[in-house]
């Protein structure tokens, strides 16, 4: 087994780490179905082993002890417990519903209440905006015109980018 890449080493044992996307059951945790969600991305953990997998892919331990699990994760899935983080109120295939009537030069694209998908989400930027798939259209939008399915909503308008 060859660890000497340049990933091998990027985190250590012991090491507090973030996991930057939710994690789902592949089919190797046991008592969970596949694709059930392990760990929610912005979780904490700390490394407790490096292996590899398929002799070229690094694979980092990690014991998230709040949630009562250990999981494999591979590098890009992790961040260094310092390093920046942008937390997201959804996340990929949320249900979602427009806050707000959210237009496009001054016409209503997507009334309120219109229930939507999110399709990507956009970290980097603050506030956190989200590509969002409603009927008909897909827009970019911001996280606080967006809310869960059941949220009362206002009858404001905002512009959408």
């Amino acid at each position: 087994m060859n660890l000497d890449g340049p990933d091998e080493g990027r985190f250590d044992f012991g090491e507090e780490v973030r996991v930057t996307r939710n994690v789902r059951n592949d089919g190797t945790y046991p008592g969970k179905e596949v694709g059930d969600i392990l760990i929610r991305r912005g979780c904490v953990g700390n490394v407790v082993e490096v292996g590899t997998f398929l002799q070229d892919q690094v694979i980092y331990t990690v014991h998230f002890i709040k949630d009562g699990c250990m999981v494999g994760c591979r590098v890009e899935e992790l961040i260094g417990i310092d390093e920046p983080w942008n937390p997201s109120r959804f996340e990929f295939r949320d249900k979602v519903v427009a806050k707000l009537n959210l237009a496009i030069k001054g016409k209503i694209a997507v009334p309120i209440g219109t229930e939507g998908e999110i399709e990507k989400v956009v970290r980097d930027t603050d506030p956190v905006i989200y590509h969002v798939r409603f009927p008909g259209i897909t827009l970019q939008v911001p996280e606080a015109s967006l809310g869960p399915r059941d949220t009362d909503q206002n009858q404001e308008i905002t512009e959408v980018i």
